[in-house]
């Protein structure tokens, strides 16, 4: 056989098909029936599949064919493959006229507090949507198709096949827990820094801007704890661990917190809202951006505009 077993396989599909209707159905006629051929032919199928296999994939009998050893484990692989055709026929479908298929969101850490809302009433409007929310440090890359959607935090993103749009900004301050205060009292400004522990990120991967402004005014020795995820610094500060950034949306929800700065704009982090320009126009990923920008003007401020990309 001059092609490998893989690619022989795929050019036999209709005959892997037809014996899997056999599998499952246990007749000839059966599958002749669902697949609206002549039964001649799905024998011949069946022969020619078992030819090109070298194996018996069914056992001949008064009642019907049953599947082999062998029969069995391409019933299990023609399964899988129907499955994956169907949940790219899916996808297809959800790239259409139709909302409806996967939708992949991504976005900084720490807004699912105010993102999985917007999602969940979304998929309440469009039930035929399937939802998936993906945070990372790294970058979801748009035009592999790893998100339909990418909600970024820091400079414009200036990708020219990407769709920008402004989205409002998280506004953040520096806090200690009420523990920590009573211990040991707060300073005044960053003079009184000296006298205190602080509570940072692990690394210079960071884009935000209150990150890049700590590590200008504090001294490295005085960080104590350091992590990679917002969850754990919000922890560690509640926890009486130091002083450190929490935007104001978390700190609202957790009275124990006090804040020893109010905000700054020099600590602002700009939010993006981008989106690939071969994507932007589908309905699907249309009707999520209108959905989201109603359900956030609470929380972004003025409207989003579009302040780069093409599309």
């Amino acid at each position: 056989m001059a092609k490998t077993d893989g690619v022989a396989i795929l050019d036999s599909w209709d005959e892997v098909r037809t014996a899997w209707q056999v599998a499952r159905l246990g007749t000839v006629s059966g599958a002749a029936e669902v697949l609206g051929v002549h039964h001649a032919t799905v024998i011949r199928h069946i022969d020619a599949l078992e030819k090109r296999l070298g194996a018996k994939l069914f056992q001949r009998h008064s009642r019907g064919y049953t599947p082999t050893e062998a029969g069995r484990d391409l019933l299990k692989v023609a399964e899988a493959a129907a499955d994956q055709f169907g949940q790219l026929a899916g996808r297809i479908r959800g790239q259409g006229a139709e909302v409806a298929g996967d939708l992949v969101v991504t976005s900084i850490i720490g807004m699912a507090s105010l993102l999985v809302p917007v999602l969940a009433s979304f998929q309440q409007r469009h039930p035929q949507v399937s939802v998936r929310f993906l945070t990372d440090s790294r970058l979801f890359r748009l035009e592999y198709g790893e998100a339909h959607v990418a909600i970024r935090a820091g400079a414009v993103p200036d990708d020219p096949d990407n769709v920008v749009q402004s989205f409002g900004g998280i506004e953040s301050a520096l806090y200690a827990s009420r523990s920590y205060a009573e211990a040991h009292g707060l300073p005044q400004g960053p003079e009184g820094f000296v006298r205190h522990r602080f509570v940072g990120v692990e690394g210079d991967h960071s884009r935000a801007p209150y990150h890049r402004w700590m590590a200008q005014h504090v001294d490295p020795d005085l960080v104590t704890f350091r992590g990679t995820e917002s969850a754990a610094i919000f922890e560690a500060i509640r926890a009486g661990m130091g002083l450190g950034f929490i935007s104001l949306d978390e700190a609202a929800s957790c009275p124990d917190l006090v804040q020893v700065m109010p905000p700054r704009q020099e600590w602002n982090a700009p939010l993006w809202l981008v989106t690939h320009v071969d994507l932007h126009r589908t309905p699907k990923v249309q009707a999520f951006l209108s959905h989201l920008k109603a359900e956030s003007r609470d929380w972004i401020g003025a409207g989003p505009s579009v302040l780069a990309g093409r599309g």
